[in-house]
């Protein structure tokens, strides 16, 4: 008898989790429908679609921040968190536009959808706009799985994280056509290897672009805003 309600639970189980992956599917395809359509109209509309991934505190608002001031004003920024509105405040205080997704009274969810994004673009507005950056919610594995309708996937990861980042969380590198290595002004106080951390990006990923960059002391800003200038993408 044992036996038998062991196998039945099994059976059970396994056709559980087949129903959850077809809902997963359903949702993944419905997701890179609107993400489809966000990402023609805005490449119709000649605005640049960044997508800013990376562990919470590798310098994401910073580096936009740092971006406004050399680009001007023409940039919308959509901020994602579980909660607080921080970032965004951050922001505005620059004088661009803003818009907060939090996802804690939704469950939160560790990651944006295109949806979402279809929605704060509506209320955004694009009048006015060159560049849209969204800023998603830190972790190196969510964000990686959902297109939220980006041209151009950016990952930001610190020094102080350790070379061995992309071997962990391969995702977020696969699907990221630029690696920005952010916090090198660190790297005196670090025993880190650029070398190391470039070679392990590779190898998950060869077609990725990287660049060693620090907001804060200028370096590898240049190549960045360039990246930008160029209409990546479109």
């Amino acid at each position: 008898m044992r036996a038998l309600a062991f196998l039945a639970a099994m059976r059970y189980k396994a056709a559980m989790e087949t129903k959850k992956i077809a809902v997963m599917q359903k949702l993944l395809k419905a997701n890179d429908a609107v993400a489809e359509g966000i990402r023609r109209e805005l490449r119709d509309k000649n605005i640049s679609f960044v997508n800013l991934m990376s562990s919470p505190g590798s310098g994401k608002t910073t580096l936009v921040e740092e971006t406004v001031k050399r680009l001007g004003k023409r940039i919308k920024v959509i901020e994602g968190d579980i909660q607080t509105t921080l970032d965004a405040e951050r922001l505005q205080k620059l004088g661009i536009q803003a818009y907060q997704i939090n996802t804690g009274p939704f469950g939160g969810d560790c990651h944006l959808e295109a949806a979402w994004i279809r929605t704060a673009i509506d209320d955004l507005g694009t009048d006015g706009m060159d560049l849209l950056f969204v800023e998603n919610i830190g972790n190196l594995v969510c964000p990686a799985e959902f297109d939220v309708g980006a041209h151009l996937n950016v990952l930001l990861i610190s020094v102080t994280e350790g070379e061995d980042k992309p071997l962990k969380y391969p995702l977020a590198f696969q699907v990221s056509h630029l690696c920005l290595i952010t916090k090198t002004d660190f790297l005196p106080l670090k025993n880190f290897s650029l070398k190391k951390l470039r070679e392990n990006i590779k190898k998950v990923n060869p077609a990725c672009a990287v660049i060693e960059i620090s907001a804060h002391s200028g370096t590898g800003m240049e190549s960045w805003i360039e990246i930008l200038k160029n209409k990546p993408r479109l």
